[in-house]
């Protein structure tokens, strides 16, 4: 995968930075800009690659010298940073090729309107029509000859544009994406929500669901954070497969994921979110590097459906109660905000 940094949320930026700079103390890296971009991207899981790279170091007790660190630097981060520039300057270039073209074409038209009225003045004066014919000939032949050419440099430099506009658009979807799980990221939920939440003001049902997986730091401390980013990503796959085509799952944050359900009553929504549960549940984990079968892994979920007016920080606010009344509950279980009522009236 090859992805660039995204907008991460302050609390995951945060666990994946913490992690970065105690590894470059645990390798005697000197934290400087560009190594410390090697090694953020190495535990934010964005880039198999340098992973890899980084891993096979490790393992054969190669030093993180001045020389090494600054080809893993060349090699995996730097054409990632290269690559906007280029794409930008692609894209002024094109636009001067576009403005010259234009140019000439302009002139081009005025020089065969001045010769064909010179041909006129000619007709008027008595000239041979036989000439003037012959004449007007060979310049609406020299002026299909430029359009010819001008149409083969737009042609080509129409195609340029097609690529650096689909290079953007890549950019445009990784700059939404989160690059550990490959979910939308919290700018794209964001934009999301506000226009679920003007379609739902108008009456239509929107609901949102909030995953926490259980005993997820005890997890991380036992196996260790690779193993942990493993299975935040299988969890991230099991809620994409299992909300409907028109949903958003996201990364919220942490070990948060959340999905926004469009048209969805709290029934529907409640549904689904069983359906993710038992999924998970059933999901067995294989630590990679042995092929050892890992302790099953269980979420915990909350479920609200908004509620006309309200703002949707209030909808994830009660959303986020409803999921830690079912981590108080005993865990591996739905609560909806229904149960969160009950549980507010018998307190």
């Amino acid at each position: 995968m090859d992805s660039g940094f995204d907008d991460p949320d302050y609390d995951y930026a945060a666990s994946i930075a913490g992690r970065a700079m105690r590894s470059m103390a645990e390798q005697q890296i000197p934290p400087t800009p560009t190594n410390f971009a090697i090694w953020f991207q190495y535990f934010a899981g964005s880039h198999d690659d340098l992973r890899n790279a980084v891993d096979l170091l490790i393992d054969h007790n190669r030093p993180f010298d001045t020389r090494t660190n600054q080809d893993l630097f060349e090699t995996y981060v730097a054409p990632q940073v290269s690559a906007v520039v280029v794409t930008s300057e692609r894209l002024h270039a094109l636009m001067g090729t576009a403005k010259e073209f234009l140019a000439t074409a302009i002139a081009d038209n005025h020089s065969q309107i001045k010769a064909i009225s010179e041909v006129a003045d000619q007709g008027k004066a008595g000239v041979d029509p036989k000439a003037l014919v012959a004449q007007l000939m060979n310049e609406l032949a020299r002026a299909a000859t430029r359009a010819t050419r001008l149409e083969a440099g737009f042609a080509e430099k129409t195609r340029e544009l097609d690529v650096i506009r689909d290079s953007l658009s890549r950019s445009e979807e990784r700059a939404r994406t989160d690059t550990l799980t490959g979910l939308a990221n919290r700018r794209a939920l964001d934009e999301f929500l506000r226009k679920a939440q003007t379609t739902a003001d108008w009456g239509e049902p929107l609901s949102v669901l909030l995953l926490d997986i259980d005993h997820f730091k005890t997890f991380n401390d036992s196996f260790g954070h690779g193993v942990g980013d493993q299975v935040l990503r299988l969890m991230a796959k099991v809620l994409r497969e299992k909300v409907r085509e028109q949903d958003l799952p996201a990364r919220y944050g942490g070990e948060e994921l959340i999905a926004v359900l469009p048209d969805a009553d709290l029934a529907t929504c409640t549904e689904i979110a069983e359906r993710i549960r038992c999924a998970i549940a059933e999901c067995t984990i294989t630590r990679r590097s042995t092929g050892e079968t890992l302790p099953g892994i269980s979420v915990s979920i909350g479920v609200a459906q908004y509620r006309a007016g309200e703002s949707v920080t209030d909808l994830i606010e009660r959303c986020d109660r409803a999921l830690y009344l079912a981590k108080g509950g005993g865990r591996n279980r739905v609560v909806t905000e229904i149960e969160l009522d009950r549980a507010g009236a018998a307190g």
